[in-house]
């Protein structure tokens, strides 16, 4: 386990959960800011790039498990980003479906949030969220983030609008 909240724990990802990663990743809906629908080498190329960044960094996206009967809901942690070529520790998020509007993100984000500043020692946490994707905006400002700056991403499907949210530790702790 890596961290754990009020209903989760998170802990890495393994090759045995590659049907719960698959649920989430080939679900257009969850995925839909991809625009782009993932293969099954797809979702296996995404939980390779986890378990290398657990080598790597100690840290990555995480299964986000309930506790209570655990049920993996979704992902969850930290990841090295590059919006404009300014490297940020940034926290991302996925939920399946089924789990979406029960508080399971901004809680897993949350305790991201947290891990970041306290074991990471990080100075400051982004989410990297585009333009439309108004849910993961909420998360983002229950985080305490707020919109530092719009950029274009390029995805499978072409140029996307995003904005960069942060928050800094001292801003996180008034």
């Amino acid at each position: 386990m890596i961290l754990e909240t009020k209903r989760l724990f998170l802990r890495r990802w393994t090759q045995e959960d590659f049907a719960d990663l698959a649920e989430m990743l080939q679900d257009p809906e969850v995925m839909y800011a991809y625009e782009h629908d993932f293969s099954d080498d797809d979702v296996r190329a995404w939980l390779n790039r986890q378990l290398a960044r657990y080598e790597k960094d100690g840290f990555g996206l995480f299964a986000a498990v309930r506790k209570e009967d655990g049920v993996v809901v979704g992902q969850a942690g930290i990841t090295w980003q590059d919006p404009e070529g300014e490297p940020v520790l940034e926290i991302g998020y996925h939920l399946k479906r089924r789990y979406w509007h029960m508080g399971y993100a901004a809680e897993a984000a949350l305790g991201c949030r947290d891990y970041a500043f306290s074991a990471l020692n990080a100075p400051e946490v982004f989410s990297i969220i585009k333009s439309d994707n108004f849910a993961s905006q909420k998360v983002a400002e229950c985080m305490g983030m707020r919109k530092r700056k719009e950029f274009t991403v390029t995805y499978y499907a072409g140029e996307m609008l995003h904005y960069l949210y942060g928050v800094s530790r001292q801003e996180a702790n008034n």
